[in-house]
């Protein structure tokens, strides 16, 4: 798997160059502090670099944990326009649109609307959501066309990361102003909706590069006519909306300081325009709004200076800030109430400074130190029965040390130190060995320790639906009692192999993970023949689960013209949930279990048969599943993607025109069983000059 055209470009002839790629393109890591014995043409062969593990430059057999590269031939090759759905590639991974225009996303289970165990960056910006941990995707100001690769770590790796990266770390590296000089036009149209046009500049000369990305964006989801609902009975049935538009502005600048420093700036904005919600029997569907506005804004800069051959540090800064709106008078006359305000407001922000620094000591030993300052905010009347504004500082100290005491074995260890506004201070170790049986084939052994502290809603969401009146029709959600964070011991028995003559390459993993002070929600009886519903929820410490597998992953490029990616998990997962001041959690204790399908498996292969033609296939199966809190339990399934592409030149302009069916094998439940996926064809079109 190679990491995209910064890692597999041949003409830049130095790796100095390559290096500087790297680094501007926002990765944690740069490649200039590489092991003293690197050479050049260890960059450019067939193993990948990856720069998100250890923050620390490595060829991906001596990272110390496994992860997935999605590079750029991967990305072109899925079809896919939505970034979530590029997760289908990672082994492990489930994937689902939820409603109101949100992803869910699990990796061994647990996953639920929120997908808040993941730690999710773009070029060093954390992005998932202070209020429920979740990740916005559909209003993130980013174009698929702006992306250099994607790197997913799997497993936690708290030790550099800190809170949130638990499960996984999901790093989106975008490509820098010089690789993208010009002008670029992409364009889609489908059935359910699919409309899509992006138009990116990119100018400048000399030191300082820029790009400008704009982009419009709209999609039907699902079928809107459900009357075959399997859950609750003919009240669900009815129509369920979910189609979007959202509308991105982005900018970025390279500026090359010097020879040894250079800086970089960034911005988006987005808006969205989004229908969502239900119409069913069900009178209560009407407390959830039709229309929804959602917006989104941030800014970063960075800093990256090269010391000396051994020591380069990176400065960044940035702030970020999503609103939510959507606004609706819920007519509940019949079942004797009357109108109920529905208000969904919400503005969350997250200010962050972060100092990363590479260190060089020796030929055998380099590490990577630094420490992270960050502030979020979070106001929601409707979710904190409040008009205050809620808001917490953390503090975040790391450091990681790689040592190779022979020429066979790499030792890593590195730990995190993290006071947060919610839980105090935790500790976040780990530790991994690499031995080298044979050049190409290296074993792994690896043990990490990570928590991940309540969000604001889980601490003090207060969740109430008031009458026009002033009084109060329900009370869904109470404050906690003080949670505790939640922690896992993950340890892992892996292997990387790579046969040069076959072109291939292997990554298979074993895994073993203990989850302990879980946090769920824990129903209580609400003694109020008034409320609209006999019961109120309050998230606590509920209990542990466990989880123990494998995983295997596979890249293969015979020839030229074939590239196959292939990957197989199987997960094994138990909870144990109750104890004393718990009141109910019998959902858990049956759900947890099945929220990881037994086995999935996945494969994208693509052949270029010559004249720029291009065929792919993508093939995934999973077994049935259930997604935690607001999902339901989804069937096993099938999913066939196909496209066909060509791409020739006209005028001075580079084209590629393409056609594209999912989900051709038949519709498919995600998420609910009224959100159905159903067969469908867009065409693309893009040039570039």
């Amino acid at each position: 798997m190679r990491t995209g055209n910064a890692v597999n470009s041949r003409s830049n002839g130095t790796l100095g160059t390559l290096a500087r790629a790297l680094c501007m393109g926002g990765a944690l890591a740069c490649a200039p502090l590489a092991r003293a014995d690197v050479t050049e043409s260890e960059f450019l062969d067939d193993i990948p670099v990856v720069l998100s593990v250890s923050r620390l430059s490595q060829p991906v057999n001596e990272a110390p944990a496994a992860v997935t590269v999605i590079d750029q031939d991967m990305i072109r090759a899925s079809g896919f326009r939505d970034i979530p759905d590029l997760l289908r590639l990672v082994p492990g991974f489930s994937v689902a649109y939820t409603r109101d225009n949100t992803w869910a996303a699990g990796y061994h289970g647990l996953g639920d609307a929120y997908s808040r165990r993941f730690q999710v960056l773009v070029d060093g910006r954390s992005i998932y959501s202070p209020h429920y941990g979740s990740v916005n995707w559909t209003d993130l100001p980013l174009s698929i066309d702006d992306i250099e690769r994607i790197e997913v770590v799997r497993g936690p790796d708290a030790a550099l990361y800190g809170a949130n990266a638990f499960a996984a770390v999901i790093n989106i590296i975008t490509k820098t102003a010089a690789q993208v000089g010009g002008e670029f036009v992409s364009l889609q149209y489908g059935e359910q909706g699919m409309r899509g046009a992006t138009v990116r500049h990119g100018g400048g000369d000399g030191p300082l590069r820029y790009r400008l990305t704009a982009s419009a964006q709209q999609r039907d989801r699902f079928e809107r006519d459900i009357t075959t609902k399997t859950g609750a009975g003919v009240g669900d049935n009815g129509q369920y909306f979910e189609a979007s538009k959202t509308y991105f502005l982005n900018g970025r600048w390279d500026w090359q300081l010097s020879a040894d420093s250079d800086a970089m700036a960034q911005f988006g904005v987005s808006q969205g325009d989004w229908k969502a919600g239900k119409q069913t029997l069900d009178p209560r569907s009407a407390l959830e709004p039709r229309t929804q506005d959602s917006g989104a804004l941030y800014l970063q800069v960075a800093h990256h200076k090269i010391e000396s051959a051994r020591r380069e540090w990176r400065l960044q800064a940035y702030h970020a800030q999503n609103r939510f709106d959507a606004n609706a008078a819920a007519d509940l006359t019949s079942l004797g109430f009357g109108l109920v305000n529905v208000d969904q407001y919400l503005l969350q922000t997250r200010s962050n400074v972060e100092l990363q620094v590479n260190e060089q000591w020796r030929s055998d030993l380099r590490g990577v130190w630094g420490g992270e300052l960050r502030r979020e905010t979070v106001g929601s009347p409707q979710n904190y029965n409040s008009g205050r504004t809620l808001s917490g500082e953390l503090a975040r100290v790391f450091g990681n040390v790689e040592w190779r005491p022979h020429d066979r074995l790499l030792l890593q260890g590195g730990t995190m130190l993290e006071h947060h506004y919610f839980t105090g201070t935790d500790l976040s170790p780990r530790i991994a060995a690499n031995f080298t049986v044979v050049p190409g084939h290296v074993i792994r052994l690896g043990v990490s320790r990570a928590y991940r502290s309540p969000t604001f809603f889980e601490q003090d969401g207060n969740q109430v639906f008031v009458l026009q009146s002033g009084a109060i029709a329900d009370v869904v959600t109470v404050p906690s009692d003080g949670l505790k964070p939640e922690r896992v011991l993950s340890r892992e028995i892996g292997y990387v192999g790579h046969w040069r003559a076959a072109r291939l390459e292997m990554d298979a993993r074993l895994f073993m993970d203990k989850i302990d002070d879980f946090i769920g929600q824990d129903k209580y009886n609400f003694v109020n023949d008034g409320a609209l519903r006999p019961n109120e929820f309050k998230y606590a410490n509920i209990g542990s689960a466990r989880s123990h597998g494998g995983e295997i992953q596979l890249r293969w490029r015979p020839v030229h013209a074939v590239d196959v990616s292939a990957h197989y998990a199987r997960v094994f997962l138990d909870a144990h949930f109750g104890g004393a001041g718990i009141h109910n959690v019998i959902n858990f204790n049956k759900d947890v279990p099945v929220s990881a399908p037994r086995n999935t498996w996945g494969l994208l292969a693509s052949y270029s048969p010559g004249l720029g033609w291009q065929a792919s296939l993508g093939l995934w199966r999973s077994d049935a599943m259930k997604w935690l809190s607001e999902g339901d339990i989804t069937q096993a399934y099938n999913r066939m993607d196909l496209r066909l592409a060509r791409r020739w030149t006209w005028e001075g302009r580079e084209v590629e025109a393409a056609v594209v069916g999912q989900s051709l094998l038949g519709s498919y439940q995600e998420f609910r069983d009224t959100n159905i996926f159903s067969r469908r064809v867009y065409g693309s079109l893009s040039l570039a000059w």
